[in-house]
């Protein structure tokens, strides 16, 4: 499903005065617009018609039915997620109260995520990996875990990457890119600091960008070519960045799967050639 709003808040910097206008009135009140018109939204943004198809098209929808419907799915997703919220953690909870609250804080963290997923936004993600010279993966604390699992996985199948543990290093590979490469900057808030600082300089360097952020507008999402979402649904005391870490390893896999996918036998036999077997007399 195409998410209509992000869609929408990423073609804003390049959109005309009118179409901004048309934009900004559709983010700010979506749940009206979902059941609007084509004709009571031109008058609610003083356009016409023919401009909210236009910008309907140029945000890859049929026109404006398609988008209405996108919307209006869009927003029965969220009321829906927002009926199901997840009472925090607390000193008084039981292991089984917590063992309960955190898997399903996880699951409903997945399935959320899952609807913000744009497809195309995945292919095109895909395709620039396969055709990239190398990845380099940016991330620290939490984030780092899972760019580390991304490295692990891709190196399995012979796709150059690369990661590093300390920021500094991570800004001298940064330093390093080219037009050739490919850059993953995962960062839950977007708004962390160095991860900004080794986006922008990758972008100097013209490669391309793919950022992993939780749903919103973010710095780091502003700079990117490729944005995926994941649910921002985290508990309030965020000392492991628990949902949000199982939902970007699921997002790392998914673009590992979708990579294999696209080169299957090719991948299929370097797995095979790369398995590492253990000895009958090693333990497990």
């Amino acid at each position: 499903m195409k998410i209509a709003t992000i869609r929408f808040k990423e073609y804003y910097e390049q959109a005309s005065t009118t179409e901004q206008g048309i934009i900004s009135f559709v983010i700010n009140h979506p749940e009206e617009v979902a059941k609007m018109t084509i004709y009571q939204l031109a008058e609610h943004t003083f356009s016409s018609p023919s401009s909210i198809i236009r910008l309907c098209k140029k945000n890859g929808f049929s026109g404006y039915k398609e988008f209405s419907k996108s919307l209006l799915y869009e927003q029965a997703v969220r009321t829906s997620y927002k009926n199901k919220q997840i009472a925090d953690v607390n000193k008084v909870d039981s292991v089984n109260e917590v063992v309960d609250k955190v898997t399903n804080k996880n699951i409903l963290s997945l399935e959320e995520t899952s609807s913000l997923l744009d497809i195309n936004v995945i292919e095109d993600c895909v395709k620039s990996i396969h055709d990239c010279e190398k990845i380099v993966l940016f991330g620290i604390g939490a984030s780092l875990i899972v760019a580390k699992d991304a490295q692990l996985k891709f190196t399995r199948i012979n796709k150059m990457v690369y990661v590093a543990e300390d920021w500094h290093t991570q800004l001298l590979m940064a330093k390093n890119m080219t037009d050739n490469d490919i850059g993953i900057v995962i960062s839950y808030s977007g708004e962390t600091e160095e991860m900004i600082q080794c986006a922008k300089t990758a972008k100097e360097n013209q490669a391309k960008l793919i950022s992993i952020t939780k749903y919103g507008s973010a710095t780091i999402s502003g700079i990117s070519d490729y944005n995926l979402f994941v649910a921002a649904n985290e508990y309030v005391f965020r000392s492991g960045a628990m949902s949000s870490r199982i939902s970007q390893l699921n997002l790392v896999d998914i673009l590992y799967t979708s990579y294999m996918n696209i080169q299957y036998e090719e991948s299929i036999a370097i797995l095979e050639k790369n398995q590492i077997r253990k000895g009958s007399n090693l333990n497990d």
